[in-house]
Formats: C-alpha cells, structure tokens, sequence
C-alpha cells in the first residue's frame, strides 16, 4: 500500500470517526435537554397553588360580577365538583361537538380527574361582601369560604414536540357570567403560570364549530393556528378541531409557528 493510499484511508477513518462523536454528543445533548424539560414539568406538577405567586388574580369584579379563584387537583374532586365541571361541559360543548358527544364525553371524564390536571376553580362571592374587601381579605375569604362555582379551567404541563407547555384543557364559564371579561382574565392568569413555570407556550384545542371560542382566542387574544394542528399538518385530511398557541420563546415559536415558504 503506497503512502498515498494510506493516508486517504487515514482520513477517511478519522471523518468516520469524528461524525460518530459528533452524532454521540449530539445524541447526549438531546437527552440532557429532554431530561432537563421532563424536570421542569416535574417541578410545574409539584407546586401547590400556582395562584400564590398572583395574589391580585384571586379575585375578579368588574360589570357587577365579583368571583375568587382557587387552585385544584384532578385527583382530589369532590362528588359534588365532579358533577359540576361533568354538567357544564355538557351544557357548553354538547353542541359543538355534535355527534362526537357521546364518545368525548366519556374522554373528558376520564381527563378530569387525573392526577396530572391541575384546576383554577371560579367561585362567586356576593357584591355587598366584596365591596369592602381588599385583596388580601378576599384571597383570605375565598379559600375560607369558596362561594358557588360558576367556572373553571383544567390545564397541565406537558411535552408536546418536545417542548415543554401548558395545554389548556378546558376553560369554561356558566352562561351567566359570560361576556364580562372573565375568560380574558383567566387566560392571562394562564399565560403567567406557564411563563413563570419555564413553559415555551399556552396551548389548546378548539372546536371549530364553536364559532365563539375560535374568534375570542384568535382575534381577542391574538392565539394562532399551530403547526401541529390537523389543517397545518395535512389540510387534505379534514378534522373538527384546530390546536392554538401563543408561545414565549424562540425555540418553541420555530416549532409550533408555521413559516411561510417564500415564493421565487
């Protein structure tokens, strides 16, 4: 074997060797990355009141509504708040899903008391009691003496593409305490807790025959269409849901925000 030859095989073997190192560093990165997401849901899953660190979100007034706020486990339901967040979603979203009722039902049955679904409970309080709260009294009051729910949201804190966020998995309002400001005023509460957690974004999914929903999330609270949604992912194949998103870093807008393709 000429010198020549020997040394291109040389080269050859130390190129072979340095893409196998670089694919195991690269390898170990993604784990380390992936290990270090799973513990940020873990640390998020563990905290015990998200709303302590937003003492001024526990109470809402304004239009002549006044509610407090309080925190919950799906794994912890009362009887009787289990028979309430089953009767509101079937008055709410019995008719947008329509004929796929019947089988989401028993889904979202399922979903809400896992141990992983974290609540915000909406609790009414009397305006002549409010008046003369400050926060701090009302906080006090509301965890004392939580008045009838008329709402809740259940979220939690996932991997999604392997990022780390909060999916929204249901936020809903009896009708009479609609159209005052209070979804606005719990998704912010919502963006908060996910930013406070490390989370790359809020997501969720919607029903795209409910109209309200779709327009209050898109154009109220400027959410878009994922890239991980059905109608990004193949619009050929129809679904009757979208996934929306509103993200807070670089890393989960590359994956979550479609790009345009430019056009030459």
């Amino acid at each position: 074997m000429d010198s020549e030859t020997h040394q291109r095989r040389r080269r050859g073997n130390a190129t072979h060797n340095t893409v196998i190192t670089e694919k195991r560093l690269k390898r170990s990165e993604v784990l380390a990355k992936k290990k270090a997401f799973e513990q940020l849901i873990k640390a998020a899953h563990a905290e015990k009141d998200h709303l302590a660190s937003f003492p001024s979100y526990r109470h809402f007034q304004i239009n002549g509504l006044s509610v407090c706020l309080k925190s919950g486990y799906g794994n912890k339901l009362s009887s009787t708040v289990k028979q309430y967040i089953q009767t509101l979603l079937k008055l709410n979203m019995e008719g947008p899903y329509g004929s796929e009722w019947q089988e989401e039902e028993k889904v979202k049955r399922r979903e809400m008391v896992d141990h992983e679904a974290r609540y915000i409970f909406v609790h009414e309080v009397a305006n002549s009691n409010a008046d003369d709260m400050t926060t701090e009294d009302t906080s006090t009051s509301c965890l004392e003496n939580g008045g009838p729910l008329v709402g809740f949201v259940h979220y939690r804190f996932v991997l999604e593409e392997e990022v780390p966020v909060l999916y929204v998995y249901e936020l809903q309002l009896d009708s009479r305490v609609q159209g005052k400001g209070l979804g606005k005023f719990l998704i912010e509460l919502i963006e908060l807790i996910a930013q406070k957690n490390c989370m790359g974004a809020v997501m969720l999914t919607v029903q795209k025959a409910n109209l309200l929903a779709m327009n209050f999330y898109i154009s109220k609270l400027r959410y878009i269409i994922s890239s991980t949604s059905p109608s990004k992912v193949n619009p050929m194949i129809e679904k009757s849901y979208e996934i929306l998103c509103k993200t807070f870093n670089d890393e989960a807008k590359t994956v979550f925000e479609v790009t345009e393709s430019k056009s030459f």
